[in-house]
């Protein structure tokens, strides 16, 4: 039977972008890239750090979307459990259908 790919999908503050872009690259041996995004966190479960954040309303983070085979997924959630933990980072795991590179 053939791996399935999935998307694992990353939110965190931003204060943690430099040290989770850091973090991702060094993991060759499950990544080969990712995507990132900046992203307004809501809702009744997400801290606002600053008093800038208060004022807007929303706390500013960072998404990363690693698309990688399904069965390394759970290595990389490890991995990131040991090395941001405390940290809140919140994460979801969807089925990759297909992926490509239109070239």
């Amino acid at each position: 039977m053939m791996n399935q790919a999935a998307c694992l999908t990353l939110t965190a503050p931003r204060e943690l972008r430099d040290e989770l872009f850091d973090y991702v690259n060094d993991q060759t041996d499950l990544v080969t890239g990712f995507t990132a995004s900046d992203a307004a966190g809501h809702g009744a479960r997400i801290r606002l750090r600053t008093a800038a954040e208060q004022v807007k309303g929303h706390a500013d983070e960072i998404v990363v979307r690693i698309v990688l085979q399904e069965a390394d997924v759970g290595r990389l959630l490890e991995r990131l459990r040991t090395a941001f933990a405390g940290t809140k980072l919140v994460y979801w795991v969807v089925p990759v259908t297909e992926f490509g590179i239109i070239d």
